[in-house]
């Protein structure tokens, strides 16, 4: 089903341009494109040197909003690719006067445009799309030539934390960390019955639960 644009959806995100930089991709190659450094000035964005923790895929952005509550001694990015769905995030943030929070509305493919060699701490990928088709496994977030992306932009000694309610695309993101050299560092099959201290829960993380689904996660050292 597709999604209808939200209204005056242009002026809204403009309204926001404060907190986010959306991504020119004129440029449709997108290898080519990500060659061309616009690096975020994090000093200036957020007035210190804090770490930085990175969401890609961000959704409506309950996630990024409660962790930045949770954490104001720690910068969060947060990307999406979807300005329609961006946008609640983005108005999120500013009802809440978050100030510890800044988005890219931009496709993964490109972050090394955005992000210097070794600038980020965590990365957190949250149920992201698991594209079962085969066809389609070089498009999961977790494919190696992502994970290439993401050790070029994490700090030496880096992390991923993934979660996800499928378990097919859990075991092929396992396979892939294996395949690039990240260490496993932690692996929970059943995040319900084997919780984690101060995680926060996302919007698909709690409609998943509520439908008796596990919840995998995994966190990795790049």
């Amino acid at each position: 089903m597709r999604m209808h644009k939200k209204g005056h959806l242009e002026e809204r995100i403009s309204a926001c341009g404060d907190i986010v930089t959306v991504a020119d991709l004129s440029d449709k190659n997108m290898k080519r494109a990500a060659l061309t450094p616009e690096y975020l000035p994090f000093n200036e964005l957020f007035g210190n040197d804090n770490p930085v923790c990175l969401e890609i895929g961000c959704g409506k952005g309950k996630f990024v909003c409660e962790m930045a509550k949770k954490n104001p001694h720690v910068n969060f990015v947060a990307v999406e690719k979807i300005s329609n769905v961006l946008i609640e995030a983005l108005e999120r943030a500013k009802q809440e006067e978050i100030k510890n929070v800044y988005f890219l509305n931009c496709a993964a493919e490109v972050l090394q445009k955005y992000f210097k060699s070794g600038s980020v701490d965590v990365i957190y990928l949250n149920f992201s799309n698991p594209l079962p088709k085969e066809g389609y496994k070089k498009q999961r977030l977790t494919h190696p030539r992502f994970l290439g992306i993401y050790g070029g932009i994490l700090k030496k000694g880096g992390k991923i934390i993934q979660k996800t309610d499928d378990e097919a695309f859990f075991d092929f993101s396992l396979g892939s960390y294996t395949e690039v050299g990240f260490k496993i560092l932690d692996e929970r099959r059943d995040l319900a019955n084997n919780p984690v201290e101060c995680d926060v829960e996302t919007e698909h993380e709690k409609k998943f639960k509520e439908q008796g689904k596990r919840i995998y996660r995994v966190e990795v050292e790049v």
